[in-house]
């Protein structure tokens, strides 16, 4: 009996360390992706201020291919922000009472960023597939009147 129960203890602490070892994998690998995703974030916040390039485009579609504008659109829009360090943002959204009135914010860490995105294949893509569907385009170039409290923002927003 007395073998029986030191089995079984061995049995719960083998189970226990087991337990351990996969919660601290666990958490080294939430770590680990974290700070993939807030490094290049951290790395430009000291240059931010004169550095991010900040635009809207103002777009208008052609409204027998808004849907298809839009899913295309959605799938570079995740593409740029996923794939591309220097993206910082691509928000795309629409007029409620205009929806073919297309809105993008983008923000890129720099100059060399947004030359970057222009050359990757996903944005190539958009522009081919689009370039029917579009009315009107219009690229607004911003400049942010809070540069440190909007990098606040984007680290609530994880």
């Amino acid at each position: 009996m007395l073998k029986t129960i030191k089995t079984k203890v061995s049995s719960v602490k083998f189970c226990y360390l087991i337990f351990l070892l996969t919660l601290l994998s666990k958490t080294l690998y939430v770590h680990a992706q974290e700070s993939k995703l807030t490094k290049p974030l951290a790395e430009r916040s000291a240059h931010a201020k004169s550095d991010l390039m900040v635009r809207i485009a103002e777009i208008e579609i052609i409204p027998e291919y808004l849907e298809a504008y839009k899913e295309i659109l959605k799938v570079e829009a995740a593409a740029s922000v996923k794939l591309e360090p220097g993206v910082i943002v691509i928000f795309p959204m629409y007029e409620k009472e205009h929806p073919t009135r297309v809105r993008i914010l983008e923000i890129y860490a720099d100059k060399a960023a947004y030359d970057t995105h222009l050359k990757t294949p996903h944005f190539l893509h958009y522009k081919k597939e689009t370039l029917k569907m579009v009315k009107s385009l219009k690229l607004v170039e911003m400049a942010g009147v809070d540069t440190k409290t909007m990098l606040e923002i984007f680290k609530k927003s994880r």
